[in-house]
């Protein structure tokens, strides 16, 4: 196991107070024409994202700067960056920001916008999920976007021999599939009460519509109805599990990787899940697949990534953005694949992953990532947790059979002009 510096973050969040300004010698602290060696910055960011310690001795021998990682689990981050913020002091130099996160932070003025090169936005279509108001607030290095999956096996075996195009065609396979008693539940899918299950409504909309909100931040009813439809159908006709109505979202997805459902879409890291044989039992049988839309393949697809960004209240953002520019290059890309198997966020790494053979049997995986696009036209809201909650609220009663399509929308549709009436 990698040996991490652990910084006195990791002790409580009542210490928080000993990191004010978080970084060690500032730019403004050496004297004139000295270099910025012996500068020290904190990074705070879940395990996953935790370079080695090798990683980290490069950095500090190629820059002079020194840096403290701080490992702390997710779901604590967000509060350690706001019970610090609330102080007027800084969490870390460098933090973990999820892309859910983004427009809290930015109205709350909690990180420092980057400057980043058009180069870099091509190569990087994520970007655009932590920019707001044109400024990029964080640079993701882990990428997630939703991509599909299917069981040749099961579809050939249900008479199928072609993968779906359509929403339509999955909805007809699923269909065929349990009539023709090949398998039960075809269609994985979250449907319990949380984060995961507004994603589901929103890559499915998105895919099928191109648009899930308007442009004043309320839902586009035509769209949203419509997945809320589609879902309301797979229910009813019992195409998706029981269980996957109250247990958890990767639960629901596992799904396939145990051959108790034939499609997903889904996370891009079942690329690897559905060719471990100590996590799938039909090793061979999965290909991942461009995702379905109305009327073809979707023209776009939505991303779920992590970023890193600087602390508007750090004392030391100079070093920091030298930080995360080098965290997030190209190098450092296929490096994390391969320490801490990060999936790139540079099109570029992930096509030379895959050409080289180091991803395996990647199926439509880079070809999906070339229309990664974010579905929140003014950038993500800052009342996202509150909207969430509302959807996954809503749908789960759906699926439970205590609210109709139009029912779940309407109470969705009412909390979001509540929020929005509140900015």
């Amino acid at each position: 196991m990698k040996k991490r510096l652990l910084s006195v973050l990791l002790v409580s969040a009542m210490s928080i107070s000993l990191l004010a300004g978080c970084g060690g010698t500032t730019s403004e602290d050496a004297g004139e024409g000295e270099s910025e060696g012996g500068d020290k910055i904190t990074f705070m960011a879940p395990d996953w994202a935790i370079p080695t310690d090798e990683q980290l001795a490069a950095f500090t021998e190629e820059t002079g700067i020194e840096v403290e990682c701080s490992e702390v689990g997710w779901d604590d981050i967000r509060e350690k960056i706001a019970t610090a913020a609330s102080a007027n002091k800084c969490a870390a130099d460098v933090v973990e920001v999820d892309w859910s996160w983004v427009g809290e932070f930015y109205a709350a003025d909690w990180l420092e916008p980057l400057e980043v090169s058009d180069e870099d936005k091509q190569d990087m279509p994520t970007i655009e999920t932590f920019t707001v108001d044109d400024k990029v607030l964080a640079m993701p290095y882990a990428n997630d976007y939703r991509l599909s999956y299917y069981n040749t096996e099961q579809f050939a075996a249900a008479g199928i021999q072609e993968e779906p195009q359509t929403w339509d065609d999955v909805l007809e396979a699923c269909r065929a599939l349990k009539e023709s008693g090949t398998v039960e539940y075809p269609f994985a899918i979250a449907l319990n009460a949380e984060e995961k299950t507004s994603t589901c409504l929103m890559w499915l909309a998105y895919t099928m519509n191109g648009v899930v909100w308007n442009e004043d931040g309320t839902f586009n009813e035509e769209s949203v109805m419509e997945a809320l439809k589609y879902l309301e159908t797979l229910i009813n006709e019992e195409l998706v599990a029981p269980e996957d109505k109250t247990s958890s979202g990767m639960d629901a997805y596992m799904r396939i990787c145990g051959g108790t459902a034939s499609f997903l879409t889904g996370p891009t890291s079942f690329v690897s899940r559905i060719q471990d044989e100590e996590l799938c039992s039909v090793v061979g049988q999965i290909v991942p697949i461009m995702t379905p839309g109305k009327d073809g393949k979707a023209q776009q697809t939505m991303p779920l990534p992590e970023a890193i960004g600087v602390s508007s209240l750090s004392e030391n953002k100079e070093a920091a953005k030298k930080f995360v520019e080098w965290y997030t290059s190209a190098d450092m890309q296929k490096q994390l694949n391969e320490t801490n198997s990060a999936i790139p966020t540079r099109n570029s790494v992930l096509e030379d992953l895959i050409n080289e053979g180091t991803i395996k049997n990647s199926g439509a995986m880079l070809e999906e990532a070339q229309i990664v696009s974010s579905p929140f036209p003014n950038g993500i809201p800052s009342y996202y947790a509150e909207m969430s909650s509302a959807m996954y609220n809503a749908i789960n009663q759906m699926a439970l059979g205590k609210l109709s399509a139009e029912e779940a929308y309407e109470q969705m549709s009412s909390a979001l002009d509540s929020l929005i009436s509140e900015e």
